[in-house]
């Protein structure tokens, strides 16, 4: 019986690959459940005299003692870690208390002042790290949200709470170095701001011409001021500004991305929690809201669903065949070549419908109707083509046979590049339509056109398409044409790309059109009341859901793809010659040649440090510099990876140790206590003295007790060996 206990042993490698390997905890679970344990267990829980439970003895030293009915610590904490981050019972935080208290009358004046104020310090950092979250825009919305619909969606609206943040930085620096100097010393170019003419319409405000054309919106209202020093002129604070919130931008998003992609890796791709966590563990039981505890029920509920369906999708994948496969790639082919049809064709339309607006701006049409739906056909087609393609994505991504969170991945990289493309066409287009006066201009009214129609369209979505959807549905259920139109449902993979689309044309813009963060703030913070109004009013929670924190990855690094297009977008456009007659520029060969006259005016070294990094001999060693960087990164991250494998490997050894080793001692026991057994009931012991005997894992002899003997001191001593 003892061989086939023995043979239960098994060992488990904890993969870095699989974060849902469970070995370690399932050897500490059997650890716990031996019999030994339970022994151990009952006889250290019976109450000493004093009145208090012992405990474990293997973790004295570690945990500290009861001695007097007193619990002292084996040794202190941190002086300045906080009462309440100490993981030991309320006693002794009152114990700490005192004894920090003590120590500070011993301190000098000196000592105790530092002291406190790295208490006050601390606790002042507490306060506003907890202000600033109280006064985060939208919270108790997002909580709801997130209940209701699950994490998912909740991951649309913090994502356009996030690119909110990112506008509102813009505005800073737009506002600071750009409209500020302008309007503050700008004279005679400001005097037509404010001010409405007889031509003036309501279609200006659609078109960007008339009043917004003369004001602050266009690239054509900054003119040159000239300032006491060469190194703050209105050109180079422009030119500072522009580029000085992309670089900020790019800063945010990298961040973002890699902190959101450090967190995945870490996780695992296979990373779950365990479903009885989940069950005895989810529930926050300082709930006291009948709403708040619908909400966590209900996001309880979406957590379990998409852990099952994912766990369906695996085990189905697992059963396929060879034939299988190869019908499953052969298919997934033919439906990649479909969507390379569908991208030519869509190309070609936008540029078609940018030919035919630049005609109509050449020779405007006497009918103001046809004139405005002819200047408006490049984002009328551009969001048409953005509406249906991705739908279209979608459905074919269904057929390919992939899991959920794939097939919303996939519906992603298909539509992002579909709208990239889209919008860079129309820019290439644009660019070889350089030919006005003030060519500058014209380009941010092109841009302001997209942002404005993108809202519209938006809109027009919730209150034409939307709500009179829900309507008939309610109203009529039993129709078959609205029952062939379903339930609506938010689809978070498609708003997203919609936000992403919209940030992009702000940074192409916001050198032709330095207001279009403040116009893009003003929008998102409406778009925002409006998908909550599609979303609490005109849909249901989805039947399948994704997992939000393994998508806003993918969210932010299309965003950092938008970010690096409008870069490029930027840096080739900015390489014409600016317009003779408008803007900061005017007169100069190239808008970078405006800090010439600021590094001439430096002191005798400075023009040549600056030259010399401006030049091609500064390039080879700063590559070099980034080769040995990104190098020893690459090492640093494979000896980390290698460490934490072999950490791995220790855990599962020394818990496969204890787990032989408990078993084997629990085995021995019994086996020595049904010799005691076979012994008293045969009359061996009739003295009632106790029997010596050898311990059966070697170390030192262990007496058994005797009938009289209590229980707890007798397993007392077993535990203290």
């Amino acid at each position: 019986m003892a061989e086939q206990e023995q043979s239960d042993v098994h060992f488990q490698r904890l993969m870095s690959d699989d974060g849902s390997s469970c070995g370690l905890m399932a050897g500490s679970a059997d650890y716990l459940q031996t019999e030994s344990s339970e022994q151990l267990l009952r006889c250290q829980t019976e109450h000493e005299p004093g009145g208090h439970s012992q405990p474990l003895g293997g973790d004295r030293e570690r945990r500290g003692e009861w001695v007097s009915g007193e619990y002292l610590p084996a040794r202190d904490w941190d002086p300045n870690l906080p009462l309440r981050a100490l993981p030991v019972p309320m006693q002794e935080k009152r114990n700490t208390r005192e004894r920090r208290q003590q120590q500070r009358r011993s301190f000098g004046c000196w000592e105790s002042w530092r002291r406190s104020q790295q208490i006050v310090r601390r606790r002042l950092g507490e306060q506003v790290a907890r202000a600033l979250w109280g006064l985060q825009p939208w919270r108790s919305t997002l909580h709801a949200i997130e209940g209701k619909f699950g994490v998912g969606v909740k991951v649309y609206f913090t994502f356009l709470r996030y690119l909110v943040y990112i506008n509102l930085v813009h505005c800073v620096f737009v506002g600071g170095l750009a409209l500020m100097p302008t309007l503050l010393f700008g004279g005679n170019t400001t005097q037509g701001f404010g001010h409405f003419r007889g031509n003036d319409s309501v279609l200006d405000f659609l078109l960007g011409t008339g009043f917004l054309e003369r004001s602050p919106v266009f690239y054509g209202f900054y003119a040159p001021v000239p300032q006491s020093s060469p190194c703050l002129n209105s050109p180079l604070l422009f030119l500072l500004g522009v580029l000085s919130l992309l670089v900020l931008s790019c800063v945010m998003v990298v961040r973002r991305t890699v902190i959101g992609y450090k967190h995945k890796w870490m996780l695992g791709n296979r990373y779950n929690l365990h479903m009885s966590y989940r069950v005895f563990c989810g529930w926050d039981f300082c709930i006291q809201d009948p709403d708040s505890a619908a909400l966590k029920h209900s996001f309880i509920r979406n957590d379990l669903r998409l852990d099952l369906e994912e766990e369906r999708f695996h085990l189905r994948v697992s059963q396929r065949t060879f034939q299988q496969w190869a019908l499953l790639y052969f298919l997934r082919c033919n439906l990649n070549f479909i969507v390379l049809i569908l991208l030519a064709g869509s190309f070609y339309l936008v540029y078609y419908a940018s030919k035919c607006s630049q005609e109509e701006q050449a020779h405007k049409s006497p009918d103001w109707m046809l004139s405005l739906l002819l200047q408006y056909l490049p984002p009328i087609t551009i969001t048409a083509v953005n509406f249906v393609l991705p739908h279209l994505f979608r459905r074919i991504s269904s057929f390919e046979d992939y899991s959920l969170t794939v097939q919303v991945n996939v519906t992603l990289v298909r539509s992002i590049f579909l709208k990239l493309a889209c919008l860079g066409i129309f820019l290439f287009f644009l660019y070889g339509q350089v030919k006005h006066k003030c060519w500058e201009t014209q380009f941010g009214k092109e841009m302001y056109k997209l942002v404005m129609f993108d809202f519209l369209a938006c809109g027009l979505n919730a209150l034409l398409v939307a709500w009179p959807r829900k309507v008939l549905l309610e109203k009529y259920p039993s129709c078959p044409l609205v029952r062939v139109s379903g339930k609506q449902q938010f689809l978070v993979p498609f708003n997203v790309l919609d936000l992403v689309y919209n940030q992009t044309v702000t940074w192409v813009g916001v050198f032709y059109c330095p207001l279009l963060p403040f116009i893009s703030v003003l929008k998102l913070l409406l778009v925002f009341y409006i998908k909550k109004f599609v979303l609490f009013r005109c849909c249901e929670p989805a039947q399948r859901m994704f997992r939000g924190s393994q998508s806003s990855v993918l969210f932010h690094f299309m965003l950092l793809l938008g970010l690096l297009m409008a870069v490029v977008a930027l840096s080739v456009n900015l390489r014409m010659a600016p317009s003779a007659g408008c803007g900061p520029f005017q007169g100069r060969d190239s808008v970078f040649n405006v800090t010439a006259v600021c590094v001439d005016t430096l002191p005798r070294p400075g023009p040549s440090i600056i030259r010399y990094l401006r030049s091609e001999a500064f390039a080879l060693p700063l590559i070099l510099a980034e080769i040995i960087l990104l190098t020893s990164y690459v090492s640093q991250g494979r000896a980390n990876r290698r460490a934490i494998e072999s950490l791995k490997d220790m855990l599962v050894m020394c818990s496969a140790d204890k787990r032989f080793l408990v078993k084997k001692h629990s085995t021995l026991l019994r086996r020595h206590a049904r010799a005691l057994k076979t012994s008293v009931s045969a009359g061996t012991e009739t003295d009632g003295r106790p029997i010596a005997m050898k311990d059966p894992s070697g170390f030192q002899p262990v007496v058994m007790r005797s009938v009289s003997e209590p229980c707890g001191t007798a397993c007392q001593r077993l535990s203290d060996r």
